[in-house]
């Protein structure tokens, strides 16, 4: 940039105050300041924006090797996927067992969802258990407690 010494900023200064005259100068210098403040962070919002587009660049470049190894899997999986199910396919058909000719849909159950409060619905113990046993099933506040198992009082 502009090589600006102290000597070269005196000599700036003393003929800005000649031309300019004392009375105007302190307004100038604040007005050529605020001018100046407002050069440098157009500047460095400029080199903020590229630097931006620059790791945005970076990431694009990331994201298409992503996706290209992820390509590159996902056709390395069919291909295993389809010599696989070919030799199943061959084995199948050259054993005499009768089982092995079922569908593998057939014995592997279809997924169903659970539903609500699958685990009182699915659970081990039965609810006939937790009843005789005192084994409590809903959630109670301690004070409803108390007085649920408070003593009675004689009258």
């Amino acid at each position: 940039m502009i090589d600006i010494g102290l000597s070269k900023m005196a000599l700036i200064g003393a003929v800005a105050l000649i031309v300019i005259g004392p009375e105007k100068l302190p307004r100038v210098a604040r007005t050529v300041g605020t001018l100046l403040g407002k050069a440098q962070r157009y500047v460095s919002d400029v080199k903020a924006e590229v630097n931006r587009s620059m790791e945005l660049d970076e990431l694009k470049k990331m994201k298409d090797t992503v996706e290209n190894a992820a390509r590159d899997v996902h056709q390395s999986i069919q291909t295993n996927a389809s010599e696989f199910e070919k030799d199943w396919a061959s084995s199948v058909t050259d054993s005499s067992n009768a089982d092995l000719h079922e569908p593998l849909a057939a014995v592997v159950p279809a997924y169903k969802h659970p539903g609500k409060n699958w685990r009182l619905k699915r659970g081990a113990v039965p609810q006939w258990y937790k009843a005789k046993s005192g084994v409590r099933t809903k959630a109670q506040s301690g004070a409803a407690r108390v007085a649920r198992y408070r003593p009675q009082k004689f009258h």
